[in-house]
């Protein structure tokens, strides 16, 4: 594996999908988050711009673990690599949002477009993977 490559993949995936985010986590049904206020973090009295750098780094890493892992999984082809992107997302983030909506006041609707959120953020990184990897 090239490493400049990997980290190129890496850097772009995470700049793609951080507008992604924006799409399915910041606005689509944006009303939604006001259905219970309370269970959102207040970002009165803290640095806010602080929550969206370990946000987005944490976007960074998953990235980079998922091409990582589609690397040594050998997906490097589009169908495995969707298809990988599929497993990973049904065994990460559908299960721990999914649980989140049940045990939390987290409108349903919010926890479906965090979820595609994060399918895309996986399907992304892995076509870039088997284009430049």
């Amino acid at each position: 594996m090239n490493l400049g490559r990997f980290v190129l993949v890496v850097l772009i995936a995470s700049v793609v999908t951080s507008f992604s985010d924006w799409l399915f986590m910041g606005i689509l049904f944006h009303d939604k988050y006001k259905a219970a206020p309370e269970i959102w973090r207040s970002s009165a009295g803290s640095n806010e711009r602080s929550l969206i750098i370990y946000s987005q780094l944490i976007g960074v890493l998953s990235c980079g673990a998922f091409a990582y892992l589609c690397t040594q999984a050998n997906a490097l082809t589009i169908p495995s690599s969707v298809g990988a992107a599929i497993v990973v997302w049904l065994a990460g983030p559908v299960v721990v949002i999914a649980q989140m909506v049940l045990w939390t006041k987290l409108h349903p609707l919010i926890g479906a477009s965090q979820s595609l959120g994060w399918l895309v953020r996986f399907i992304v990184t892995g076509l870039l993977a088997v284009w430049l990897l």
